[in-house]
């Protein structure tokens, strides 16, 4: 069976490190362990975070995601079929589809879809419309996600659609910036989450990519009072912390790398 790491779940999911971390946590799912405690996740585990992540955001109550996941992940496959998988919801039913086949999963009544390629592995949300509707931010946002794989161009296109529909949609910021930093477009990638920034406030995954960005232009001091501002937002952001540890260390304040890097060796510590 393969098993796929942190980066390849980042990758595939589309998920922040830090929310990975958080629902392994909560206890979604368990996770192997590979050289150096890293985790390895099997697809059912990807199919199972995605999906718990998806219904957190939609404030659905605990107690029904661990009922819902419980039920879903004891149906599913192994590994992604030839025939490729599909999750959606139908009233109060998640119906899952591999080929012709169709089975139920437990959960409540939450407009979910998920799609799965056997040809590249990919898991993602995916948007339905009724027919006629104009694209929304949302819809611009997903068909990103979607083409990021393969083209990366047509990625930004479609983010940047979507903020032209919406100029608050935060993730759209996000990918953006992130896909302009990627290709090298340092002062673009800034541009994009300054305009996020201002738009949409200070969310603490904006913050820490900003930061990012500013530590690989060579601006220190700007970015750790960025990275700072992100954990004022989010003390949990394990990420965030690890690398102020090490910004820190290189600005030689010993004090305040120990005392990050203790706190990001805490929050990653597995629970027993």
């Amino acid at each position: 069976m393969h098993r796929y790491g942190v980066r390849e779940v980042e990758r595939l999911l589309r998920l922040p490190r830090s929310t990975i971390r958080s629902l392994v946590n909560a206890g979604f799912v368990s996770p192997a362990r590979g050289p150096r405690k890293s985790y390895l996740f099997s697809f059912r585990d990807l199919i199972v975070l995605r999906t718990a992540q998806a219904l957190a955001a939609a404030n659905v109550p605990p107690r029904r995601i661990t009922r819902s996941l419980k039920e879903l992940r004891r149906h599913l496959p192994g590994a992604m079929p030839l025939s490729g998988l599909s999750i959606g919801a139908v009233g109060d039913r998640v119906v899952v589809s591999e080929g012709a086949s169709r089975w139920q999963a437990e959960s409540g009544q939450y407009l979910l879809a998920f799609d799965g390629d056997p040809d590249d592995g990919s898991l993602s949300v995916i948007e339905r419309n009724d027919a006629g509707a104009a694209a929304s931010a949302e819809d611009w946002f997903e068909r990103g996600c979607k083409l990021e794989g393969g083209d990366s161009g047509a990625a930004r296109e479609a983010y940047e659609r979507a903020l032209e529909t919406d100029a608050k949609h935060l993730r759209s910021h996000i990918n953006l910036g992130r896909l302009l930093h990627e290709a090298g477009r340092l002062a673009d990638a800034e541009r994009i989450y300054r305009k996020a920034v201002a738009a949409c406030g200070s969310d603490p995954l904006l913050l820490y990519n900003l930061g990012v960005l500013l530590e690989d232009l060579d601006r220190k001091n700007e970015a750790m009072q960025t990275y700072e501002r992100a954990l004022h937002r989010d003390p949990r952001l394990a990420d965030c912390h690890y690398n102020l540890a090490l910004l820190c260390k290189a600005l030689d304040k010993p004090r305040q790398a120990i005392r990050h890097m203790a706190q990001y060796r805490r929050l990653v510590k597995p629970r027993r």
